[in-house]
């Protein structure tokens, strides 16, 4: 009798364990780049449906993603800005691009529809200088001839935090305009000359829908399910094109990343008559050396989940997926990279 409690304990217990495993699944957490939020939380709300690991990622720029995952704070970071070779040595980090997507100029100009303003690089560097602070300015209806601009005043929004979608939006300033490139500089955070500040995407959002004669800078899919009027620009081919996954495969599609140290590559101002001029790559940052290998092969078949059945996704949502050649690289850096134990966590 004694033998059999015993039993039905051990049973119990062992029951108990797995009903807790069941109802505590693993859980992941990261933080960083405003720039893939919309597709990150729809890939972490799939994957939970079909796996029960949940997902929590903070959405609070790149510069604080870098900060956090640096820290250890969380079990991965992400960034728009791609860190250097030197300072992923020094933090004991690997990065590897995730999505790819589009900056786009969003406005709130009176009479001007969503889709109608054409701007070129040397315009918009100029705004964002303080140099051309009318909508009525000479050098816009020049590009604008069928438009009747307003005799309104120009505010610049631009973000207050450290930001991976600031990098890539100075990144292609810097490309364009010497002015821009010798007194501003490239960088997740800049010395702005002029504008208003707001804090993530939402900050830059809320800003330009509230202020009438504004002009700011968000992600595209940001700006679609907001409902924001974006620009049209000319690109380094001389071509007037709009944001959306076509052109910003066309950016990608010349991208080296096999002869790129870190995969750090920058998309903004590509060749092409399609490009997108103001795209690039998001990566996601982890530590090479893994404190539980268990926890790191479950965050690494999420991304690999996300490479392999989350493109239709990121389609839907302007986004364009990683090819699946740079997916194979990525892979054999974890394989041979990340470890647990000085095991490999990646089979």
């Amino acid at each position: 009798m004694k033998r059999m409690l015993c039993v039905m304990s051990i049973l119990s217990v062992s029951g108990l364990m797995s009903l807790t495993a069941w109802a505590e699944p693993t859980s992941l957490t990261g933080a960083g780049a405003t720039f893939p939020y919309p597709i990150y939380s729809q890939w972490a709300y799939k994957y939970e449906k079909l796996t029960g690991v949940k997902l929590n990622y903070q959405s609070i720029g790149s510069g604080g993603g870098i900060a956090q995952i640096k820290a250890g704070t969380v079990d991965f970071g992400a960034s728009d800005a791609p860190l250097d070779v030197k300072e992923l040595e020094e933090s004991g980090l690997i990065q590897f691009p995730m999505v790819i997507g589009g900056v786009v100029p969003v406005i709130n100009v009176p009479g001007i529809d969503p889709g109608k303003l054409v701007l070129s690089g040397e315009l918009l560097a100029d705004i964002y200088l303080g140099k051309i602070k009318k909508w009525n300015d000479n050098a816009i209806v020049a590009m604008n001839a069928d438009l009747k601009l307003p005799n309104k005043a120009i505010t610049v929004v631009r973000r207050a935090d450290g930001s991976g979608t600031t990098f890539l939006f100075t990144s292609y300033l810097g490309k364009v305009s010497k002015q821009w490139r010798e007194k501003i500089g490239v960088g997740k955070a800049v010395a702005w000359p002029v504008g208003v500040g707001g804090k993530g995407n939402e900050g830059v959002a809320s800003y330009v829908q509230k202020i009438s004669g504004s002009i700011g800078y968000v992600e595209f899919a940001y700006a679609l399910q907001n409902k924001m009027a974006h620009v049209q620009m000319k690109n380094k081919a001389g071509k007037i094109v709009a944001p959306g996954i076509r052109t910003f495969q066309a950016a990608a599609a010349n991208a080296q990343w096999d002869k790129t140290p870190g995969y750090a590559v920058v998309l903004t101002d590509q060749p092409g008559e399609q490009s997108w001029p103001i795209a690039g790559a998001s990566f996601i940052l982890i530590h090479k050396k893994q404190l539980n290998g268990e926890k790191a092969g479950a965050m690494l078949k999420f991304f690999d989940w996300c490479y392999k059945h989350g493109s239709e996704m990121a389609e839907k949502l302007d986004f364009v997926a990683i090819p699946a050649n740079v997916v194979a690289m990525v892979e054999k850096t974890w394989k041979t990279e990340v470890k647990a134990n000085d095991n490999p966590v990646w089979p």
